[in-house]
């Protein structure tokens, strides 16, 4: 007669697994997203006058992308890594140029009576442009931005402007205001029918 071999007790095993499940979930770090980051302004007040802001249109540097993921700055084609100059030369408008945008004396606390630039880059996209070269131009324009509160920061004071305190970053961006806008997408190559 044979005899029989004792079976394993498998009850065990099978909480084992899954304290150890438990263990490398809580232990483990996930890869987190990362985005844009923007600071949103502050909500306005209920009580708060809405009023309309009027900008001239020479002020207004529009930078567009269309479908097909080409970027015009203005109306001229612009290659992507020509983009960031082109937005400095709009925006400092050393020759005044009549077509670019327009500069008005501003008194500023802790640096003086200084020309200040009017410009507003608005920045407008098709529906079908691709995020890559969308996120490509958004760093080019920032990177526009930052380079001239940069230079504006070393010619003030001697250091880069993120090497400021806050008051005196504060007397910078009131020097350097461009603000990048967002318009709403467009579906330019689809046609209208009426």
């Amino acid at each position: 007669m044979a005899k029989k071999t004792p079976a394993i007790n498998s009850s065990s095993t099978a909480d084992i697994a899954f304290l150890l499940l438990c263990y490398f979930l809580m232990t483990t770090t996930m890869g987190t997203q990362t985005g844009l980051s923007r600071r949103l302004p502050p909500m306005p007040d209920p009580s708060q006058k809405v009023e309309d802001m009027k900008v001239n249109r020479r002020n207004i540097i529009l930078v567009r992308i269309n479908s097909a993921d080409r970027i015009f700055a203005g109306s001229d084609p612009i290659d992507i890594s020509q983009l960031k100059d082109k937005v400095k030369l709009i925006v400092t408008n050393p020759a005044d140029n009549p077509n670019f945008p327009a500069k008005e004396p501003k008194e500023i606390k802790g640096i003086g009576t200084r020309e200040v630039t009017k410009a507003v880059i608005s920045l407008q996209n098709d529906r079908g442009t691709t995020y890559d070269v969308y996120i490509a131009v958004q760093n080019e324009l920032v990177k526009a931005v930052n380079e001239l509160r940069d230079e504006a920061s070393m010619k003030e004071f001697g250091k880069k402007f993120a090497a400021l305190d806050e008051e005196h970053q504060k007397a910078i961006k009131e020097l350097v205001p461009p603000q990048i806008s967002e318009a709403e997408p467009k579906d330019v190559g689809k046609s209208r029918r009426r």
